[in-house]
């Protein structure tokens, strides 16, 4: 069973109802617009089928496969050409029937719903980026002052940015990190920096 959310105060709990009925539960905390093959969870569901491990991945709903429709696609029909059947609960769609073959229904249901997702993504970028918009124009949003400095410690122990130190600190890449906690690379960057001058002090 595959699960994913976006960001670590979010949680996975109604994906995973009845998940002790499957024999491996695998998780990503990660934004769904990013590939899933460049997943640490898909990574890991990837390898099964480079070891041509025969199973059957189950999904809560198609949008917790990706946010992107390219991608969705992609995984899809890389995951029906080598038999392997992709099952989204919520929905009640199969990739593939029981002889195998690409379910045709399915496909389309796939494809509408997919697009769904991926507008609903765009929206939601659209809406943030208005909310902004609106509150500079009010003079409510202002970014930091010129000159000023973030506080460190503060900036360290917000949840993410707290786990992303945690991560780091257990070997784990930039890259990895950004996926994990959902941060982009420019902030695992600055919070690597900042741990690093903290811990020098």
């Amino acid at each position: 069973m595959y699960t994913r959310i976006s960001s670590l105060d979010q949680s996975s709990d109604r994906q995973k109802v009845n998940s002790s009925d499957y024999d491996m539960l695998i998780e990503d905390t990660c934004s769904g617009s990013i590939p899933f093959s460049e997943r640490t969870g898909g990574k890991k569901v990837m390898t099964f089928i480079d070891k041509e491990i025969k199973f059957e991945l189950h999904v809560h709903q198609i949008d917790r496969l990706g946010r992107d429709l390219r991608d969705i696609i992609n995984t899809i029909h890389l995951f029906n050409s080598l038999k392997t059947p992709i099952y989204f609960i919520q929905q009640g769609l199969k990739t593939l029937g029981q002889d195998g073959k690409e379910n045709p229904i399915s496909k389309m249901m796939i494809s509408i719903l997919a697009t769904v997702g991926e507008m609903e993504r765009n929206q939601i970028r659209e809406r943030q980026l208005e909310g902004i918009s609106i509150a500079k124009a009010r003079g409510v949003y202002r970014g930091r002052n010129k000159g000023t400095k973030e506080n460190p410690i503060k900036f360290l122990t917000k949840t993410k940015n707290k786990k992303a130190t945690e991560l780091l600190d257990k070997g784990y890449k930039n890259v990895e990190v950004a996926k994990i906690t959902g941060l982009h690379q420019n902030t695992i960057t600055k919070i690597k920096k900042m741990s690093s001058a903290l811990s020098s002090n």
